[in-house]
């Protein structure tokens, strides 16, 4: 549904995208991941036909938008960070001139607004004047917007910015329901967002993609960078360096935890190895008492820190 080969933007002297690739299958969602100035916009820009870019293509629904522009904008929703929406409207209105402007035909514009009205529960505030809708309602207009018209791809740059957690959570399950029929475009530097909504991840970081896959396959790709949260008390001198000692044991940090005396959290990084006994042997072989050992496992802020700020962090779940 969606091929992006070598996209690149240049701005003056700037490179804001270089030779970003990927694709989306048909009724997935794609999580568009990235630190803040990484180059999401940029490109979701380009895939709308809002801006053209330097270098490469991009395919939707078998057109190219540079090539074929009206062609893609008929078969594309696109929501941008600030939704485009005319406040003085009432909710209805609103999406009726919306239909108008995309082109849909008169004898289908009520029901394709009677449609939008349904998938994003707006039935209720239909009336209502857009100004007098809270955030979260007017983020539900703008994906409504994006959707009137029936486009197979849905294109949404950062929808959930600025919205509650109640918000977010029906925000979330509304991007959820629009795959299916329909391919969407999640650009995001929300964590959450992602590992809660999308079906394949594409990572950027300084213009260039840096990862693509499944989620669970990027975590994968970091099997062995597990490890321990230990709970310990008594006297640790020293033992941060044995512990790096052991087979396996790629880092070791130690935490007071505050109002316990004598209490550590001791966090430990670990290759391929399972070296969990010979860590807690050593522990008890110097006279420190052990609480509790917990597994922990990479997760997708690790693989995002990891390749983002060449940091992993550690687990703490």
């Amino acid at each position: 549904m969606i091929e992006v080969n070598d996209l690149g933007k240049i701005y003056g002297a700037t490179q804001a995208i270089k030779n970003v690739s990927f694709s989306v299958e048909k009724g997935t969602i794609l999580g568009f991941l990235g630190p803040n100035g990484a180059g999401k916009t940029t490109t979701m820009r380009i895939l709308s036909g809002y801006i053209p870019a330097t270098t490469g293509k991009a395919i939707i629904a078998g057109f190219e938008v540079h090539e074929n522009p009206m062609a893609v904008r008929e078969r594309i929703g696109y929501l941008p960070e600030n939704p485009p929406l005319y406040t003085d409207m009432t909710v209805k209105d609103y999406l009726g001139f919306v239909t108008k402007i995309k082109g849909v035909s008169s004898g289908d514009r009520a029901q394709k607004v009677q449609k939008a009205l349904q998938c994003c529960q707006l039935e209720d505030r239909s009336n209502t004047i857009i100004r007098k809708l809270s955030k979260g309602y007017r983020q539900r207009v703008g994906i409504a917007q994006a959707i009137v018209h029936d486009p197979p791809v849905i294109i949404l740059d950062e929808p959930t910015v600025g919205l509650d957690p109640r918000q977010i959570i029906e925000v979330r399950n509304l991007i959820k329901s629009l795959a299916g029929e329909r391919t969407v475009i999640l650009s995001t530097h929300i964590l959450p967002e992602v590992s809660m909504t999308c079906d394949f991840v594409t990572i950027i970081n300084k213009g260039s993609v840096v990862a693509t896959g499944k989620p669970d396959e990027l975590l994968q790709q970091m099997q062995g960078s597990g490890g321990y949260n230990i709970e310990v008390e008594g006297d640790i001198n020293n033992l941060s360096v044995k512990l790096e000692e052991i087979a396996g044991v790629k880092s070791v940090k130690i935490e007071a935890i505050s109002d316990m005396e004598n209490r550590f959290l001791i966090k430990i990084n670990l290759d391929n190895y399972d070296s969990g006994k010979d860590i807690a042997s050593l522990i008890v072989s110097q006279g420190i008492s052990l609480y509790e050992m917990k597994r922990s496992h990479p997760s997708l802020e690790d693989v995002f820190l990891q390749l983002t700020t060449n940091e992993l962090i550690d687990n703490q779940s």
